[in-house]
């Protein structure tokens, strides 16, 4: 008879003015509307919906001669207020009820006397369970929940009998996530066994798996809150109308009364509980390396013990750690306007291979600069790359040809030199195997707008009518800028003369030296300037050279022109 009464009991908590009006227009007479996700199932893990402020109730009974009982109670993230009851009613309803007689009876057994004691409660986000005895006078267990902060989500599991549930798995006593190594691009973590999962060469199969989650935001204390942390980061994308959406890992159902009082109450499986993480369940091994990593990063890592046939999952605590920083290169400052010679690294030497790293930072408010670059090898290619606050401003080759780079707009920049790949592999193996020279200079031009301008083409020309016994003239193209041009010659010997492009007007002697002259012109076409070099020696044969000397760059070489005197005049 009591059960029978515990059952009436059960549906009447479920009818009159607390029930949503749309249900009970369409109810009969006497008929009570149910909400079945008001009854709380046993051994099956249920997801529950906590609106902000409100409070959600469940019920339960227990069966005959159930000696002890347990609840468990699983937050997701945020804190939760959690309680539980049992109420005790009397055996008989009043005989007679002052209410309408409409009523059906179950709503009058429950309108009649009663008590309520309440057993257990709990606030705050961590998993907690009330284990106990039955409590032997009560007719009915309700279970409240509640969300202070934030609309959340709860899982929640009832046993019946004694001894665990086994609904969840078992963390050791050192719950902590421990770091084995922490390198530039990879992680090792380390951590306790938990009691529920067989040791690795344990004969039979098993049902738990170790799953690790990385992020770069903090640490989550459960698969569930993980789900809500992805779910806010990620774009919300508006669905054309008429297109219903794809499956997701929470079930949002579409009508609002029923969003705010029954929201779906299902099981778990544990596909669902980590679809859609960066998270990788690696079997029961308790070591991993995560691995692509970025370097001078901070990352997080959670470990959750995963029980597939359950649906469910304890989570670690969790640790974090940063990458180390990538191995910065050796970085050489260019002094102002200083030209320096540079040896670039074998390529085909493993402990020279890389890139040489220079620094420049101009004066001045413009923050205006040239930098001006020639390979000295004639058959090899140098690729230069300008950076600044890490991106790449211009990368290009530098070839036997004087290359400018105007340097604009960046408080400091830096210049990365390697070989070029390309001309690497057209060389013979020889020729690779050779070292690479390069030339480089850099200096401000603060009052400048852009790079100055090669003449038009850098040609020495001598006058055959002109040559004399014991002179010479030469003419070359200038520019409509003022610059400085210096003529030097040697005589030719009977050796090979110097092919070393880079060897400019500071490493020839000062008896080399003919004369320097200043040159402009407006008009680029007319820009030709001529030079009579005097004193030479009859029927011998000379080498000239023209340095065009400016106050920015290093000085750019003609082309050598190679004139013999005449022997009778």
């Amino acid at each position: 008879m009591t059960s029978f009464w515990s059952l009436c009991l059960a549906v009447a908590l479920l009818c009159g003015p607390s029930g949503p009006p749309a249900l009970s227009g369409l109810a009969l007479e006497n008929e009570v509307p149910l909400r079945p996700t008001s009854w709380l199932p046993e051994e099956k893990v249920t997801s529950v919906h906590l609106p902000k402020g409100r409070t959600r109730r469940f019920y339960f009974t227990l069966k005959k001669k159930t000696p002890s009982m347990s609840l468990t109670v699983s937050p997701c993230g945020v804190a939760i207020e959690w309680s539980l009851a049992a109420r005790t009613l009397k055996d008989k309803p009043p005989k007679n009820p002052h209410w309408s007689s409409k009523k059906s009876m179950p709503e009058v057994w429950w309108r009649g006397p009663g008590t309520e004691a309440k057993i257990h409660s709990y606030v705050g986000n961590s998993v907690d369970t009330y284990a106990g005895p039955a409590y032997a006078p009560a007719s009915l267990y309700i279970l409240r929940l509640k969300s202070r902060e934030l609309d959340t989500k709860a899982s929640v599991f009832l046993h019946e009998g004694p001894g665990p549930s086994w609904a969840f798995p078992d963390l050791p006593t050192d719950r902590r996530v421990h770091m084995l190594g922490v390198g530039m691009t990879s992680v090792t973590l380390s951590w306790t066994p938990s009691p529920s999962v067989p040791q690795p060469g344990h004969s039979g199969k098993h049902s738990y798996d170790y799953c690790v989650l990385v992020n770069r935001n903090h640490n989550h204390n459960s698969a569930c809150a993980a789900h809500e942390a992805t779910d806010k980061e990620a774009p919300r994308k508006t669905e054309p109308k008429g297109k219903e959406k794809k499956g997701t890992v929470w079930p949002v159902p579409k009508d609002w009364w029923w969003q705010q009082w029954d929201v779906h109450e299902g099981r778990l499986s544990a596909s669902d509980e980590f679809e859609g993480l960066d998270c990788a369940c690696r079997g029961v091994e308790s070591v991993c390396t995560v691995s692509e990593l970025l370097p001078d990063t901070q990352y997080y890592f959670d470990v959750f013990v995963s029980d597939r046939v359950n649906g469910t999952s304890a989570a670690y605590t969790g640790a974090f750690a940063r990458t180390h920083e990538e191995a910065r290169p050796a970085v050489t400052t260019l002094k102002e306007g200083e030209p320096q010679q540079v040896r670039l690294q074998d390529e085909h030497n493993a402990r020279q291979r890389g890139a040489t790293f220079f620094s420049f930072r101009p004066r001045g408010w413009q923050q205006n600069g040239l930098l001006t670059l020639q390979s000295c090898n004639s058959t090899k290619k140098v690729k230069v790359s300008v950076l600044s606050k890490g991106k790449v401003l211009t990368s290009q080759e530098v070839g036997e040809r004087l290359t400018q780079i105007w340097l604009q707009g960046s408080p400091s920049y830096l210049i990365k030199l390697e070989n070029s790949d390309a001309s690497a592999a057209a060389r013979p193996k020889r020729s690779a195997r050779s070292p690479t020279f390069l030339k480089i200079q850099a200096s401000s031009a603060y009052h400048r707008q852009a790079a100055p301008v090669f003449p038009a083409t850098l040609q020495l020309k001598s006058f055959n009518k002109l040559r004399t016994c014991d002179s010479v003239t030469l003419a070359w193209m200038g520019t409509e800028e003022r610059s400085l041009y210096c003529v030097y010659s040697r005589r030719v010997s009977g050796g090979r003369p110097p092919a070393d492009r880079c060897l400019g007007p500071e490493s020839r002697p000062d008896s080399e030296r003919i004369l320097c002259k200043y040159f402009q012109e407006l008009n680029p076409q007319r820009a030709v300037t001529t030079a009579v070099v005097t004193g030479l020696e009859s029927g011998v044969a000379y080498m000239f050279d023209v340095y065009l000397i400016r106050r920015w760059g290093l000085p750019l070489k003609y082309h050598s022109k190679t004139v013999r005197t005449r022997k009778e005049c």
